[in-house]
């Protein structure tokens, strides 16, 4: 298994669901003043919970709005669903958000899973396994569109896959991703992140590469300083509204600063 080579981050994973904007907005500001690393939204066109009719925002325009609110935080998809646009407009889409923030998006990718949003949206559901390959097929074409771009992103825009799938996502991971975003208890990241250094031998890559990411989590019994025992670094924590309450996050932002000056 890989050493940890990455600094210690913290995320905020903002669900756009049962709130006014103006909570979102006043939640993304709180966070970059306490010190987060990284905001993420979600992108999903209904709630995951609750009133699955009520509020909720698109997730691109919205990181837009993020990127002329905030001055530090790098944001992000955690993650944008493949199937919902073309990847050269993906790619276009995140290249201008990149530039609207000065350089701190992370394209954060996968390919889908629920069912209503595809349904009503008038996307094809298909199988998980072909959603997978459509994912395989669009990430050449992300890349390359970036490549060309006039202008090009202010930098090289780090992409994030998330899922865990064993045959066919950790294998995208190794060829494309900077950032691995893993789902699951600690057992089970471990298992995937030794496959993941596997796989990275096998693509002739160093998998100190990719920083590996996963969500802490009381149901998943995962808190950060057990998954950094893992060589995770960045820890994100997800929150849905129509009250966003940050002060889970105060303990593990000292922890981060500790770990990162020692």
């Amino acid at each position: 298994m890989a050493t940890a080579t990455h600094p210690v981050r913290i995320g905020l994973h903002i669900q756009l669901q049962h709130a006014d904007y103006d909570a979102i907005r006043r939640t993304v500001r709180e966070a970059e003043e306490l010190g987060v690393d990284i905001v993420f939204d979600y992108d999903h066109f209904y709630p995951l919970s609750g009133d699955l009719t009520g509020k909720t925002f698109e997730c691109w325009t919205t990181l837009a709005g993020w990127a002329e609110t905030t001055d530090r935080i790098a944001i992000g998809p955690l993650v944008t669903c493949n199937a919902y646009r073309n990847p050269d407009l993906l790619a276009d889409m995140a290249r201008t958000v990149d530039h609207i923030s000065d350089g701190r998006l992370i394209l954060g990718i996968g390919s889908g899973w629920a069912q209503k949003d595809f349904d009503e949206y008038g996307y094809a559901f298909g199988t998980a396994g072909s959603r997978l390959d459509d994912l395989a097929a669009a990430l050449p074409r992300i890349e390359h569109r970036l490549a060309v771009l006039n202008p090009p992103p202010v930098r090289k825009i780090p992409l994030l896959i998330g899922g865990g799938g064993e045959k066919k996502t950790l294998p995208m991971v190794a060829r494309h991703a900077d950032i691995w975003h893993g789902i699951g208890d600690l057992d089970t990241l471990g298992r995937k992140n030794t496959l993941l250094d596997e796989y990275c031998a096998a693509a002739g890559r160093d998998p100190h590469e990719i920083e590996r990411s996963a969500p802490v989590s009381p149901q998943l019994g995962t808190t950060p300083p057990q998954l950094l025992d893992l060589v995770f670094t960045l820890f994100t924590w997800t929150i849905g509204g129509p009250h966003y309450n940050l002060s889970p996050l105060r303990p593990w932002l000292d922890w981060r600063d500790r770990h990162n000056r020692a």
